[in-house]
């Protein structure tokens, strides 16, 4: 089955050249388009794409909003993977806060862009671990005991701190020598005590709490 895509961008270049790199792919397809947050939802409902590429600065509804009312709106919302001219950009912080699960520069290969895709469609985050610290360092909020109340044991811990730096699953295995399905089921439980979607919502806990810091 083909990945269904929306995308959401304001720009009609930036439209029309995603949907040419999308649509090349014998896997994905994009559902529609729209050029406002506010069509978000309807479009959604609609045609359950599986994964929603969502510029992060447009006029009315912004990408921000769109993104938390997608999110609140259903119990199994598609992935959000936002698109930006900037990295380094509160905005982009604020939309990985509201729980979209990665971002993507608008100046990205075509590969890039398809393998973005993929990857969210997939269930995983897009981290970027020197991105995240930065806007951790410029934008970051002080979270409190969040991850005290979370109660994380110390192989959980051990995880998320591995989650921080930017390691896969696999990678996380190969570090702690243990089997890739014992990994899966830590991060599991890490995002269910932190009661946050993924990785990427898991990650920018563990910096706001102090957990981990941009520092390193």
């Amino acid at each position: 089955m083909s990945i269904g895509v929306l995308i959401v961008d304001d720009d009609e270049l930036i439209r029309v050249g995603l949907r040419a790199i999308i649509d090349a792919e014998p896997d994905l397809r994009v559902l529609a388009e729209a050029a406002d947050g506010a069509e978000v939802l309807p479009l959604v409902a609609r045609h359950r794409p599986a994964v929603v590429l969502m510029d992060v600065r447009m006029p009315g509804i912004d990408g921000i909003q769109a993104t938390r009312h997608l999110l609140a709106a259903s119990a199994d919302p598609p992935r959000v993977l936002v698109v930006t001219t900037f990295a380094n950009d509160e905005y982009v912080y604020d939309a990985l806060r509201a729980g979209a699960s990665g971002f993507l520069l608008k100046r990205a290969r075509p590969v890039e862009v398809v393998e973005a895709v993929r990857v969210v469609a997939a269930g995983e985050s897009l981290l970027f671990p020197a991105a995240i610290r930065r806007l951790v360092g410029a934008y970051g909020r002080a979270g409190g005991d969040r991850l005290r109340a979370a109660r994380l044991t110390e192989r959980e811990a051990e995880v998320l701190r591995l989650m921080a730096a930017g390691l896969s699953n696999p990678e996380i295995a190969a570090h702690l020598v243990v089997g890739v399905e014992t990994v899966k089921t830590h991060v599991g439980n890490v995002l269910a005590k932190l009661a946050v979607r993924d990785r990427t919502q898991a990650v920018i806990a563990a910096y706001e709490s102090g957990f981990v810091t941009p520092a390193g």
